[in-house]
């Protein structure tokens, strides 16, 4: 077993930027492209439902590769994934920008996602190498923000773009900032890792793959034509049997994809389902967010856009200190508190209404993001610090699924939760904001907002259980020890 080399720790916080930098692009390109959909059609001359596809191809190609890239990153090294990761989302975001047609377009959209699921996928790892226990947390903090910061900031930054030069430079601005951080991954990442031995499970990749591919198809369309169709439910059937076979498969394979004995340790397991419950909860929300204020609220595309902001930029605050106040004080009772301040920014948002101010609105957005921040930089340290540095790649994959995966379902819960409840106040079925009908939208918004909370509060729970019974535990090993010490015995006799 290859061992890490502890020089790579001297220049840790420069590993650091470039790491930050590449995940902050990779996740920006999920969301920026969002906005300049309506401008891509008319310039490459194609439907509104063929354009979706450069924004599906990527979320579903980063969710179906990203555990194979974990792993190769556990067997190979993850600097080398890494860096090639870097490589491929540059030549990609290249080919993106410099085509005129749909079908190129989508594969360079594929090649793009694929390099984006390898950098992802190997990130926290590296981070998680190269910095000591007492500074894990603010590293790890500061990845977080950036990664908020790529899903949160694209929409306004992508409508800039769109509005002062033209779509294409929304892949060619990743270019030469690709090419910078792959130049310098070569000369500061880290040469040598853990190694985990083994080869990488060709079956179980695959099966993964028809598990995630089906099962974000089935999510995205469900909402366009309704959850019952049959073509969906086919969908979800065929991603529920290959799962059930690929946990069949590698629980016999000795060296699996996904190395089940991970979720055994119930603190992994525990805050991976709460970091799925706060993206299902966020992206209730964010998909709401924009009709309110532009439909109901009839505020400007660019008024949205900063209002949209502060959830950023509070975020970008709170979470690094956040993960720095982690490494003094412990992951658990922070990522507890972020929950249920979540839940209550969540709660306030379902106050709003027609006549609501924007002081309230930023309050409530504030909260929101106040309770994300508190809770995400110490929740992804929790994760990364329960498992063994050979599983590092595996453990980051895995969380970087599971945050795409609670982005997808929180979209589809939100626009499902929303259409019926607005074709239920309406009394006829609606897929869309109804001009003249902002009480049946506010009625759905509530109700999307309410579930969520409801969402979050069971996250805050679970970890209240699990707070409350490690102090326990604490407490009866100090009175054990203290029991048993000669000392205690000699006072007691």
């Amino acid at each position: 077993m290859k061992v890490a080399n502890d020089s790579s720790n001297k220049n840790r916080w420069v590993i650091l930027v470039i790491v930050v930098m590449v995940v902050f692009m990779s996740t920006l390109d999920s969301s920026i492209v969002n906005v300049a959909l309506p401008v891509m059609v008319k310039s490459l001359n194609v439907t509104s439902a063929g354009i979706q596809l450069v924004v599906t191809s990527y979320l579903i190609i980063i969710s179906a590769t990203i555990l194979v890239f974990g792993r190769l990153g556990d067997i190979v090294g993850k600097t080398k994934i890494f860096k090639f990761g870097i490589a491929l989302f540059t030549l990609g975001s290249l080919f993106c920008g410099i085509t005129n047609s749909l079908l190129v377009l989508v594969l360079a959209r594929v090649i793009q996602a694929i390099g984006a699921a390898a950098t992802m996928a190997n990130s926290q790892g590296i981070i998680t190498e190269v910095f000591p226990t007492n500074e894990r947390g603010k590293a790890l903090g500061i990845t977080g923000t950036f990664v908020a910061l790529g899903a949160l900031v694209g929409p306004p930054l992508g409508g800039f773009i769109v509005q002062v030069a033209s779509w294409e430079y929304i892949f060619l601005i990743n270019v030469p900032i690709g090419i910078i951080t792959l130049f310098y991954s070569f000369k500061i990442l880290p040469k040598r890792h853990e190694i985990a031995k083994g080869k990488l499970d060709s079956l179980g990749a695959l099966l993964f793959m028809f598990t995630i591919v089906p099962l974000f198809a089935a999510l995205g369309q469900g909402q366009e034509v309704g959850f019952t169709q049959p073509i969906i439910l086919l969908g979800f059937l065929i991603a529920i049997v290959s799962f059930i076979v690929f946990i069949m498969v590698e629980k016999k394979r000795e060296d699996p994809l996904l190395q089940l004995q991970i979720f055994e340790n119930r603190l992994f397991s525990l805050s991976i389902f709460c970091g799925f419950i706060s993206f299902v909860a966020i992206f209730c929300s964010t998909i709401i967010q924009p009709f309110y204020l532009q439909n109901v609220m009839m505020f400007s595309p660019s008024s949205t856009g900063l209002l949209l902001m502060i959830y950023p930029l509070v975020l970008s605050v709170v979470s690094p200190f956040s993960g720095h106040l982690s490494d003094k004080i412990g992951s658990e009772i922070l990522t507890f508190i972020g929950l249920v301040v979540l839940s209550v920014g969540l709660l306030l948002m379902s106050t709003l209404n027609e006549h609501s101010s924007i002081i309230s609105m930023v309050i409530f957005i504030g909260t929101m993001s106040l309770g994300n921040g508190l809770f995400q930089s110490p929740n992804t340290s929790l994760i990364m610090s329960t498992v063994p540095k050979d599983k590092l790649g595996i453990a980051g994959s895995v969380n970087a699924l599971v945050r795409n995966l609670g982005m997808v379902c929180g979209i589809a819960l939100s626009t499902t939760l929303l259409y019926s409840r607005m074709s239920y106040k309406i009394g006829y079925h609606v897929t869309d904001y109804v001009v003249g009908r902002n009480d049946a939208f506010i009625y759905g918004m509530k109700i999307v907002y309410i579930t969520a909370a409801a969402i979050c509060m069971i996250g805050a729970i679970l970890t209240s259980l699990r707070l409350f019974s490690s102090k326990y535990k604490l407490e009866n090993q100090k009175t054990h020890d203290l029991n048993s010490s000669p000392v205690y015995s000699k006072e007691v006799s």
